[in-house]
């Protein structure tokens, strides 16, 4: 599926939750790995991104070799390489969808 730049170049960015391992099983803890490079594992990062008067909460996954230490919710950040993705899945007969985001890397903005 195709997926699209997000501009955050005018937008002020925080973090609301710190980043976590992003699992492909929970019952067993499997990790989720990056697809373009399988030796970095991945991790999702709750970013409140706020623009032109709106503020949404996105939940970001990002390989782990872009995210700096220390990252606190809070802190202003930067994002680099936004894209967001549309995706359907059916599970136990129930049709599932949403739209998933996606960071090369986040920075520190201080």
């Amino acid at each position: 599926m195709p997926s699209f730049k997000i501009d955050t170049s005018t937008a002020v960015v925080f973090v609301a939750t710190a980043p976590e391992p992003k699992l492909v099983n929970k019952k067993t803890g499997e990790r989720a790995m990056d697809r373009d490079n399988p030796s970095v594992a991945l991790s999702t990062v709750g970013l409140l991104v706020s623009d032109e008067g709106e503020g949404n909460l996105y939940q970001v996954t990002v390989p782990e070799t872009g995210l700096p230490e220390g990252l606190a919710p809070g802190m202003p950040v930067k994002v680099v390489g936004l894209k967001a993705r549309d995706w359907e899945n059916e599970f136990n007969g129930q049709k599932r969808h949403g739209i998933s985001f996606r960071a090369v890397a986040i920075t520190s903005a201080a």
